[in-house]
């Protein structure tokens, strides 16, 4: 299976099971709206924006459709990240994926609510993301370096 298909998979199986729809007329209703934080720049990375929506619609989800991506990129500046986490949860996404493991840490000490993949996070555990690989817990489900979240 590839990265991208993997990917898309999560992020489609998180948002099903944090936001259960109860009926077919509510799933067509429903628009996801996901936020993408990095600490890179916008133009690419180990995880390119662009790869990112093609997982996204890989796993069905059409942009403007059903789903909106809110991006945003520090730029490499990380000590904007926190400011970027709050903007992400004052549009009161629905997931937050992270690239890099600066950006999982802003995103998991601005929120304890919304599920956050992690994309790219190095070392969850010895970080403090997730308190073991076998049970994460809280908002981070996830694996370290590895589309599975």
């Amino acid at each position: 299976m590839s990265a991208r298909r993997a990917i898309g998979i999560i992020v489609a199986l998180v948002l099903i099971t944090f936001h259960p729809l109860s009926s077919a007329a509510q799933q067509q209703a429903k628009v996801f709206h996901i936020g993408f934080l990095s600490s890179g720049l916008r133009s690419g990375g180990a995880f390119s924006r662009d790869e990112f929506r093609l997982a996204v619609r890989d796993a069905g989800y059409v942009e403007s459709k059903n789903i909106i991506i809110e991006e945003r990129f520090a730029e490499s500046e990380v000590s904007r990240l926190p400011a970027l986490a709050a903007e992400l949860i004052d549009l009161k996404v629905d997931m937050i994926v992270t690239s890099g493991g600066a950006a999982a840490q802003a995103a998991k000490k601005a929120t304890s609510t919304i599920p956050i993949v992690l994309l790219g996070a190095g070392d969850p555990v010895g970080t403090g993301l997730v308190a073991s690989m076998a049970r994460p817990v809280g908002t981070s489900p996830g694996l370290p370096n590895s589309p599975l979240i």
